[in-house]
């Protein structure tokens, strides 16, 4: 077992993200990420101002938009517009989880999808799914795991991979640039029948549930690539949702949880925003 070190990773596509960042302001163009930030919570907080300060480093300028929980629908897209019409603003994010009662899916969409650097507009998913050549954003935890492999030399052509998990966050974007990328890609959910006898078949096991420790040393193919998106916090420490002390000997690779795909998320963000601002400087 070999860990898939998310942290060193990230590093270093943050150092040449800061690179690509210095060379936009030598020309007078300043990369710039606003964040939608409605309510409190404190978990997306934290998570925020992580990012922040990360960008500020990397010569990205973060423009923070909060909104009381008590902000209604038609306020939240107020924000989002006032974004899409400032020609300064390369990236747009609204931050999730939204206070209840506010629809997040509909609202994402009002992003224009030249800003959404998370990548969840309808028009960017289709056509990462449809496979189109072209520069348009992509979700970054999906983009930040095929990262991850590809610096490991772990190529996924003509690999049998199973993802666990559908959203659009992470599994259904995954599934299509691992398909894109010439994989054989299963995407199981809760109404999978015969989960393990599924995930014993994968070379690469991605496990997207929010569910703690939900996959155990049964469910996994001896010498199998195993990615971990989950983050949860039970008894005080961060877990997966791989039992990763059982299931870490019988992987060839593993991504630890914290720092693994975690880091990666987060510098494909940024990395995606100087990508956007390069797009707006050669327009």
């Amino acid at each position: 077992m070999t860990n898939l070190d998310g942290r060193a990773v990230a590093r270093q596509l943050n150092q040449m993200t800061k690179l690509k960042a210095d060379a936009l302001r030598q020309q007078g163009i300043i990369p710039s990420l606003a964040i939608i930030m409605v309510g409190t919570n404190p978990a997306s907080l934290v998570y925020t101002r992580n990012k922040e300060r990360l960008a500020t480093e990397l010569g990205i300028q973060v423009e923070m938009k909060t909104l009381p929980a008590t902000a209604t629908e038609p306020e939240v897209a107020a924000a989002i517009e006032d974004c899409n019409q400032d020609p300064q603003i390369d990236g747009i994010i609204l931050q999730s989880p939204l206070p209840n009662g506010l629809p997040e899916d509909q609202l994402s969409q009002l992003i224009l999808p030249a800003k959404d650097v998370d990548g969840l507009h309808a028009t960017n998913l289709g056509k990462l799914v449809q496979h189109q050549a072209g520069d348009y954003p992509i979700a970054a935890t999906p983009q930040g795991i095929m990262g991850l492999l590809a610096s490991y030399d772990l190529a996924v052509t003509g690999k049998r991979v199973v993802i666990i998990g559908r959203s659009r966050l992470v599994g259904l974007p995954l599934a299509a640039l691992m398909q894109n990328a010439g994989a054989t890609v299963t995407v199981a959910h809760r109404q999978t029948q015969d989960l393990t006898t599924l995930t014993r078949q994968a070379d690469i096991l991605v496990v997207a549930t929010g569910q703690p420790e939900l996959v155990t040393v049964p469910m996994v193919k001896d010498g199998a690539i195993v990615i971990d998106v989950g983050i949860n916090r039970v008894a005080g420490q961060l877990v997966g949702d791989v039992d990763y002390e059982s299931v870490a000997p019988l992987a060839s690779w593993i991504t630890p949880v914290p720092g693994g795909v975690g880091p990666m998320t987060v510098a494909s963000v940024l990395s995606q925003t100087v990508q956007l601002a390069q797009r707006r400087g050669a327009r």
